[in-house]
């Protein structure tokens, strides 16, 4: 039941937003009462979290997979990480749209869970980049910082336009991302 009134909660913000969806809306929507609601969450709030939270902790699981991965270089570990983000909008693009837009509905106490998850996804990416760099398949002079963001910028960003079923597929995005980063930051041969 827990899982049916997450997914369910998902397509509503997404739909309607978090403000504008009420657990009376959430509870009528699959057919059971606000105490099966609270049996499981303490709040909408509450739930809201528990959405973020299983989001972002399933993109650092998979990113730490992929830095894990002794067998590929820091451009195969790149694009791999690029391809994820942009195949969990796939997967789960309700929950992406859900976890971007309605960020600014937790209180502190959940942000400053969450911020510092979402930190970490760009601290692999640094790391991933450093390393890069260190190891000379990428160059030099590279600002990490700046570089780091742009790839997060137009990675998130996917969640407003790519859609799964148009003529791109999520390989081909990651593939074209990947192409274009890599032509400003691989070490001149």
């Amino acid at each position: 039941m827990k899982h049916k009134l997450t997914v369910k909660s998902i397509e509503l913000f997404e739909k309607n937003g978090f403000s504008e969806t009420s657990i009376q809306d959430i509870v009528d929507a699959i057919g059971v009462t606000k105490g099966t609601f609270y049996y499981y969450f303490k709040s909408k709030e509450a739930l809201l979290m528990d959405i973020h939270s299983s989001y972002i902790d399933g993109m650092i699981k998979q990113q730490k997979d992929i830095l894990e991965d002794v067998s590929k270089s820091c451009k195969e570990k790149l694009y791999d990480m690029v391809y994820m983000l942009i195949h969990n909008v796939e997967l789960e693009g309700h929950s992406a749209r859900v976890f971007f837009r309605e960020m600014k509905n937790l209180k502190e106490e959940n942000l400053a869970e969450i911020l510092p998850k979402r930190d970490q996804i760009r601290y692999y990416f640094q790391d991933l980049l450093k390393q890069g760099v260190e190891n000379g398949e990428f160059r030099k002079d590279l600002n990490i910082d700046i570089v780091t963001f742009a790839i997060l910028g137009i990675t998130n960003w996917t969640y407003q336009w790519y859609k799964p079923n148009g003529p791109v597929t999520d390989k081909e995005v990651a593939s074209i991302f990947v192409d274009m980063v890599l032509n400003g930051i691989e070490e001149s041969r």
